[in-house]
């Protein structure tokens, strides 16, 4: 009984030391599952992330991505779901729901919608206190396309549209400020508008180069319009212009890859270089502004039917450089300027105008003046005393000395 009870003890104190070992191992396995089912959620985040933690930062009209949003899942009433848009993510401080602007709109009747355009068809709301035009577009909305759309609603400049914001609810809306007075094609092609004096047609030209020099060159990153035309230039309550579907281009070959070879823009408008072999740069805008110029001087289509068929047309700018080409320049573009200006114009100014254009609409780009420059020249036509707050660089100087009448 002596031998027995000193190998009982050390019987029961090894099944401790036992039981103590597996207690610790048991532990070390708990931490250890925890330990890794924490970093599987972790490495499922970063797969998220491109989703979940793109936001935006913005200082004087440029941004980048860099912030937060939140999920957006809920599906359109009668449509079942939201037909791949679940898990986009959308800014709150831009976000409206659709039935916020189905109550809007009415359902999105024809009573409210204004307008149809390239880009899809445009609805008139009051939304949140503020008139807005609300633009149903079909698009997919991509992650890169609402890091996108996310840029463009912090561009902000007096002669651009504002962008207030979106919806990505089963079909895309863009929500922009409503402008009161319709578009400058309107004004000049329309019927029973009062025809706008010449002073206001050089400010609304002045304000829209200024909202394309702003785009061009003050943006980050840096815009090409592509469909710059007298219908995209909105006029508001103070006769003052304003450029309307700045970047939507870019947004829509974000959101669709295969329209990346696809022209966008309106023909009469077009430059050669971009037509004929789809070449881009800001140079295609200055090209389009310029036939905007002679549309605001003649009040004239930027393509003008010669004849029955339509293979007997004319551009505007073909019939411009006839004129400048006859024997007397002066009495060519005499006839081309709208007749509803009677004789309360100074010839003057239309004539600077006419060669401001005419070097805008140059067939090599490269002699085409920039944004910059025709912001100068048209300030110079404005009110010959203001201070042109830009500097007179070289390129600038020699189009103002272009521009001095013949």
């Amino acid at each position: 009984m002596e031998i027995m009870f000193p190998y009982i003890l050390g019987l029961a104190k090894g099944a401790a030391i036992g039981i103590t070992i597996a207690g610790i191992f048991g532990l070390v396995l708990i931490v250890i599952c925890i330990y890794v089912k924490y970093f599987q959620k972790k490495e499922e985040e970063k797969v998220k992330l491109p989703q979940t933690s793109i936001a935006l930062s913005t200082q004087d009209g440029n941004a980048s991505c860099s912030g937060e949003y939140e999920t957006s899942g809920s599906s359109v009433p009668g449509t079942g779901s939201t037909a791949g848009l679940t898990g986009i993510m959308v800014a709150k401080s831009t976000e409206f729901s659709y039935q916020e602007l189905a109550k809007a709109t009415n359902n999105f009747s024809l009573d409210h919608k204004i307008g149809q355009g390239g880009f899809g068809a445009v609805y008139y709301a009051e939304l949140r206190g503020e008139k807005t035009a609300i633009k149903k577009m079909d698009v997919q909305a991509s992650t890169e396309f609402l890091c996108e759309l996310k840029v463009l609603t912090h561009v902000h400049h007096l002669n651009l549209v504002r962008l207030i914001g979106y919806c990505v609810e089963g079909s895309l809306f863009l929500v922009y400020e409503h402008i009161d007075n319709g578009n400058l094609g309107e004004y000049l092609h329309g019927i029973g508008r009062e025809p706008l004096p010449w002073s206001s047609r050089v400010q609304i030209a002045l304000d829209s180069a200024r909202g394309l020099e702003y785009i061009h060159e003050h943006t980050v990153p840096v815009y090409i319009h592509r469909d710059v035309k007298s219908a995209n230039i909105l006029i508001d309550k103070n006769l003052r212009g304003k450029v309307a579907d700045f970047g939507l281009t870019k947004l829509i070959e974000v959101g669709n890859s295969t329209l990346h070879t696809r022209l966008v823009g309106t023909f009469g408008y077009m430059p050669p270089e971009y037509a004929q072999y789809g070449d881009v740069s800001p140079k295609i805008d200055v090209y389009a502004f310029g036939v905007v110029l002679y549309e605001l001087i003649s009040a004239k289509n930027a393509i003008l039917k010669t004849g029955e068929s339509v293979a007997e047309s004319k551009g505007l700018v073909v019939l411009f450089e006839e004129a400048l080409n006859q024997i007397d320049p002066l009495e060519g573009i005499r006839k081309l300027v709208d007749p509803r200006l009677k004789e309360n114009y100074p010839i003057d100014s239309v004539l600077k105008m006419v060669e401001l254009a005419r070097g805008c609409t140059r067939e090599n780009p490269l002699l085409r003046p920039n944004m910059r420059s025709i912001v100068v020249a048209l300030m110079t036509l404005s009110s010959p005393t203001e201070d042109c707050y830009y500097d007179t660089s070289y390129e600038n100087q020699s189009l103002i000395n272009i521009l001095s009448v013949r």
